[in-house]
């Protein structure tokens, strides 16, 4: 792809200290399980506050799925310690259950044992749980006990005013939307490049499948334990979290009145496919509603535009507000060997990446490039470390590895700009590091999960307890770095009396409420 280079010439006369600007949040999540590696059958822990109003740690799909939510940030090494910080606090206040530190889950006996993240009485709390209870009568519970990684991003204005004169542009929000959705369509064209090189998840326990068979020809280790001998990310695989209802829907990256369009239209078009499972029939509620999506956040997209809400607003209302405020990358698994589940060394080629994205020409994606898109992150994600692997590259057969050096090298030129006067500094250490993985596939997180397992022969269970044990162990050990006890436990009871005083203020009836919430005023047709 083109460089932009008066773009480029635009970074590389700034100093050093223009690029501790970006803007950083990290959502991982991360299962509450038993010290005999089940899952863990107790409530949201009482001191961690509300999940429904804490700022820092909530639940996502299960009771049993916490989420760390790190503040925005601008230092990379100050987000880490903050997660670090909050698995902490977690283990403080959840007896002697430990966290999880794989994508897949634990051990699962049945559906029965992953209850539904629950929020309260009032509408909003209600709401959000009735939604889960849709997501599981519509894809199961299983695949709501899968954890992962979201990475928010976003550059400082003055980057956007150079790309807008780079781009003969006038420089306004519109054009800033118009610069994060070229980043986000170049993101989609490289999520294979994420899946090879933090791909955690190449094994899942056999309880995972409940039974069902699998088209693909997975192997056993230790005592139920499958896994594909090259596979790099089986959580971004029709095994995981996916949702084939979705593949016709058609949304869009290229214009944001395009996208807005195509979500808009997804919460309104009705599925015949969910139309058996009541949505308030008799006063029954299975589900918010029986259409293609329930809500927008249905949407399983591993990358998505974003603006922060308003209280009670819709994702796509926001964005048609007042435009793209940042990225979110949700395309990560848990990094296994990482005690915060991802490091400073990924999170700075991912700062690397991003600004290449949004450095390279971003033609429009259609129809048939969503297909080799697609085609290529299927191929990384089951057979990413197979020698000679061949992708699709702008209709062109290329080597994974050659298209990966390709890539990286492209990105030494940032690195370098980044550091600054420092010869050998972090972001070219980060770069170093992923261009290892792509020299040696042994190297990868995928690669060293099926060594161990398969030279202990031993379940990925006894791997994640060995993890999960010595993490829990190395957090009671360390100190509190960016927040302390007593600011955690005053915000644990700050979002208690924040849950109480929604409650209170609720005036309507939750049909009421729904009925308000899907009053919309925006046409599905804008584009």
């Amino acid at each position: 792809m083109n460089v932009d280079n008066n773009l480029f010439n635009f970074l590389k006369s700034q100093p050093t200290s223009y690029f501790s600007q970006f803007n950083r949040g990290i959502e991982k999540e991360a299962l509450r399980i038993q010290s005999s590696g089940k899952l863990a059958d107790t409530p949201h822990p009482a001191g961690l506050g509300s999940a429904l109003t804490h700022d820092f740690i909530t639940t996502d799909y299960a009771e049993s799925l916490l989420e760390f939510i790190t503040p925005v940030e601008q230092d990379v090494d100050k987000s880490i310690n903050q997660l670090l910080d909050l698995h902490k606090y977690a283990y403080l206040k959840q007896g002697e259950e430990l966290l999880w530190p794989m994508s897949m889950p634990c051990f699962v006996g049945c559906e029965a044992d992953i209850k539904i993240a629950q929020y309260g009485q009032s509408n909003v709390g209600q709401m959000k749980t009735l939604y889960r209870q849709g997501l599981k009568n519509r894809y199961g519970s299983y695949m709501q006990a899968i954890s992962g990684v979201h990475f928010n991003f976003s550059f400082p204005d003055s980057f956007w005013q150079a790309w807008a004169d780079s781009q003969q542009l006038e420089f306004n929000q519109d054009t800033i939307s118009a610069g994060y959705l070229a980043v986000l369509r170049n993101l989609k064209r490289n999520l294979w490049l994420l899946a090879y090189l933090f791909g955690a998840s190449p094994a899942l326990c056999s309880s995972f499948l409940n039974g069902k068979q699998t088209r693909y020809p997975m192997q056993k280790v230790g005592k139920g334990t499958l896994y594909l001998p090259y596979a790099t990310a089986l959580r971004l695989s029709d095994l995981g979290y996916t949702n084939k209802a979705q593949a016709a829907l058609n949304i869009r990256y290229n214009h944001l009145d395009e996208y807005i369009a195509g979500l808009r239209c997804a919460i309104r078009m009705h599925s015949a496919e969910f139309a058996h499972i009541p949505a308030g029939e008799q006063g029954d509620y299975q589900q918010l509603n029986q259409n293609v999506l329930q809500i927008e956040n249905e949407y399983y997209s591993p990358v998505r535009p974003k603006r922060v809400a308003r209280s009670g607003e819709k994702p796509t209302d926001a964005l048609d507000r007042a435009g793209i405020q940042y990225i979110e990358l949700r395309a990560l698994d848990i990094d296994p060997y990482s005690p915060a589940g991802v490091s400073a060394e990924q999170v700075r080629f991912l700062d690397l990446l991003i600004t290449w994205c949004a450095l390279t020409e971003s033609p429009e994606i259609h129809a048939d490039d969503e297909f080799a898109i697609g085609a290529n992150l299927q191929q990384v994600i089951l057979y990413g470390r197979k020698p000679g692997l061949m992708l699709d590259r702008e209709h062109q057969k290329i080597s994974l590895k050659d298209w990966a050096h390709s890539i990286l090298s492209s990105l030494s030129e940032l690195a370098k700009i980044f550091d600054g006067e420092q010869k050998e500094g972090l972001y070219q250490q980060a770069l170093a590091i992923q261009m290892a993985k792509v020299d040696d596939p042994d190297l990868t997180p995928s690669a060293k999960i099926i060594k161990h397992l398969l030279e202990q022969n031993i379940d990925n269970g006894t791997l994640g307890m060995q993890l999960a044990e010595q993490y829990r162990q190395a957090s009671f050990e360390r100190s509190f770095n960016e927040f302390n006890l007593n600011q955690l436990d005053a915000e644990s009871q700050q979002s208690i009396e924040r849950q109480l005083s929604i409650e209170q203020s609720d005036e309507t009836s939750f049909a009421e409420y729904l009925t308000q919430y899907f009053a919309y005023t925006g046409p599905c047709n804008k584009a």
